[in-house]
């Protein structure tokens, strides 16, 4: 699906989406990433939302951002709340759903101006 970005200039935004793969400004991306409004950190490591752990949840903790997407594939699929305390703790707010939702929330939340991270789980 192709998405019309109303976001500022300069940032990055999800461009479109389908079954196999995520474009960011139109550049296509086959794996895991997380993308913030200025940052795409490619490869990011889980393959799918079970082979989420501590480490994967520290890259995000690291990010500083107020709200993580957490895109877990074609299904919206919860983690083990062990894995979100490290992002309770530092009071991050942290919503669940299916990678395509969490491509168009981010879009809107940018466009709003809001500080976020999408973490996109891809492969699942």
């Amino acid at each position: 699906m192709k998405l019309h970005s109303t976001s500022p200039t300069g940032l990055l935004a999800v461009t479109a989406y389908d079954a196999t793969g995520i474009a960011v400004n139109g550049r296509r991306l086959e794996r895991s990433f997380i993308l913030t409004p200025q940052r795409l950190i490619e490869d990011w490591a889980p393959t799918s939302w079970q082979a989420l752990c501590e480490a994967d949840m520290a890259v995000l903790a690291s990010l500083n951002c107020p709200v993580v997407l957490l895109g877990t594939g074609a299904q919206q699929h919860f983690p083990p709340p062990a894995l979100l305390r490290p992002l309770m703790a530092q009071r991050v707010g942290v919503e669940v759903m299916d990678s395509f939702a969490a491509c168009r929330t981010y879009n809107i939340l940018v466009a709003e101006g809001r500080d976020v991270a999408a973490a996109l789980i891809l492969g699942a």
